[in-house]
């Protein structure tokens, strides 16, 4: 594994020894419930406390604003089924049509069962046209739900905008920012948003726990019912070492801000740039302006992307053809196809997403083996 690349940090990220060592006493020695009345239990409430503080000063708000869930997923279907139960008489849904699948499977299912979805399209850039939006959102509408980044391209929206949009029209505003926590600043009490999903394990911590800010001002219906859990917001029996794993990580996520914005994002200019110069035929989807630092999404024209993803793979790199979510899909991407790319451009393109543990000196090796695994199988389509 010493020449091993791992650049599919968009999909999940390598824990980090100090989020470990953070959880191990609670996976060991504080092993006490935190809904418990006595001290051995309430010492593991106060860690949540301090994790529900390490997350919210990431965040840039208030530690009660701050909701446990299992994952990004349930946290955005807790969003949206929270904000149908608020009014009766707001049944509408406004959203993107490159939204990541918990998100738009929920929004598929919502519409099965009678609600409204307006669904908004985006340009070659992957960028939302806000005078669109603005126009979508209706007096019955109950909820706006648009991404803050693209998981496949890396694209940003204007997310703020889009909730002063949103909150002048009266509605109530989520966003998926699982991809965008860690990465960028983000100052939520500065921030017209009511609701916020993110997941652990984007973020250097296990898979298996996730946030879900809930600004102190917006009605809240819990999606989970059972015990009073997370004052009464969410049932069910806390992950205490994941959580307290996650507000670690958090706190780690806030002290590599500089380092995510300026050497990764270096090192994925290197990459990207080194593609274009050396591939021919290779183009860049998505805005290369408003995007993570991270991330790029790259077309090689002429190939099939799980073929060079197979051969990556025994090389020794990890990408992706798009979300880790939809793997094993016979569709090309949604994301791809709803910037208006074909069916052959989007099943030529591969995201390669860059973390805080990579190193420059992986950087050439792994422009050399995309070099020389697109080359070959151009060579072999050429000679069929």
């Amino acid at each position: 594994m010493s020449d091993f690349i791992y650049l599919d940090n968009n999909a999940t990220t390598q824990v980090d020894p100090a989020v470990v060592e953070e959880m191990m006493p609670y996976l060991t020695e504080f092993y006490g419930n935190p809904s418990s009345g006595y001290r051995f239990g309430q010492q593991v409430a106060q860690a949540l406390d301090l994790a529900r503080e390490r997350v919210a000063n990431l965040l840039g708000c208030e530690p009660g604003e701050i909701l446990f869930t299992s994952c990004g997923t349930e946290s955005s279907n807790a969003a949206i089924h929270s904000a149908l139960q608020i009014d009766r008489d707001r049944q509408h849904i406004v959203t993107t049509r490159v939204e990541h699948s918990a998100t738009l499977k929920t929004c598929e299912l919502l519409a099965k069962r009678g609600y409204e979805i307006t669904w908004l399209g985006v340009d070659s850039q992957g960028q939302v046209d806000l005078r669109e939006l603005e126009k979508a959102v209706r007096p019955d509408t109950a909820l706006v739900s648009v991404m803050w980044a693209n998981n496949e391209t890396g694209v940003l929206f204007p997310t703020e905008e889009i909730a002063d949009i949103v909150r002048s029209k009266g509605a109530l505003f989520h966003t998926d920012a699982v991809q965008a926590v860690g990465k960028i600043p983000i100052q939520l009490a500065d921030a017209k948003i009511n609701f916020l999903s993110l997941s652990g394990h984007k973020l250097h911590c296990p898979k298996g726990v996730g946030v879900l800010y809930v600004n102190r001002r917006t009605r809240y219906t819990q999606f989970l019912t059972g015990g009073g859990q997370e004052k009464g917001r969410r049932a069910g029996t806390e992950n205490v070492a994941s959580i307290i794993g996650l507000g670690k990580a958090c706190e780690v996520a806030g002290q590599h801000i500089e380092h995510e914005n300026e050497t990764v994002r270096a090192w994925r200019d290197q990459f990207e740039e080194g593609i274009l110069e050396r591939i021919p035929g290779a183009q860049v989807n998505g805005d290369r302006a408003h995007r993570l630092p991270n991330t790029t999404n790259l077309a090689f024209e002429g190939i099939d992307s799980e073929a060079v993803l197979m051969l990556l793979d025994q090389a020794g790199i990890c990408c992706s053809s798009g979300s880790a979510c939809t793997t094993g899909s016979i569709h090309a991407s949604h994301v791809l196809k709803a910037m208006g790319f074909t069916d052959e451009r989007a099943r030529s393109s591969l995201r390669f997403s860059f973390g805080r543990f990579n190193t420059a000196a992986q950087i050439p090796r792994a422009l050399d083996l995309v070099e020389q695994v697109v080359g070959k199988l151009r060579r072999v389509a050429a000679a069929a």
